[in-house]
């Protein structure tokens, strides 16, 4: 577990493990795997899911109330800065920061419940090419996003 926890903190490789924690690389990628394995059993259940009809509801009320009808989250896309990039990949994750970085899009309700996260993109992508490869948008491509009623200015919308 330390290795697991130190790997994510840090955000060091594997073969690192070998002098701080005295374990080899693949002892420190079998932690890490059951580490995830276990964070996803303990807590998939209430943290780790999209949102069913019920919060559904909850957010497009909310939205309501609030005046942005149909809202059930924001989105964004963020540029993450990676110090360790290996020297080969760099110009791949070189977006307009000059400097490798990783992109992470999130998507967030007004709770700051975070329904959605999809992280790891080269930097050189702008946001569009994230939208593009999203899971979020994939779904309601494939017919597999919940569907979404709402109504502005007597214009009837479902997406």
């Amino acid at each position: 577990m330390t290795a697991a926890l130190r790997m994510l903190a840090y955000g060091v490789v594997a073969d690192f493990m070998d002098e701080y924690v005295r374990i080899a690389e693949t002892t420190a990628i079998t932690s890490m795997k059951k580490f995830v394995a276990a964070v996803i059993a303990i807590f998939s259940e209430e943290y780790l899911k999209s949102p069913n009809n019920e919060d559904i509801a909850i957010l497009l009320a909310h939205g309501q109330n609030r005046g942005f009808p149909g809202i059930l989250a924001n989105i964004d896309c963020m540029h993450w800065k990676w110090k360790n990039c290996p020297t080969t990949w760099k110009e791949m994750y070189c977006g307009h920061i000059r400097e490798p970085s990783i992109i992470l899009e999130a998507m967030a309700s007004y709770d700051l419940w975070i329904w959605h996260l999809f992280f790891g993109l080269p930097g050189s992508n702008n946001d569009i090419n994230v939208l593009e490869q999203s899971h979020v948008f994939s779904e309601f491509a494939q017919g597999r996003a919940s569907v979404i009623n709402y109504s502005i200015n007597g214009h009837d919308y479902t997406m």
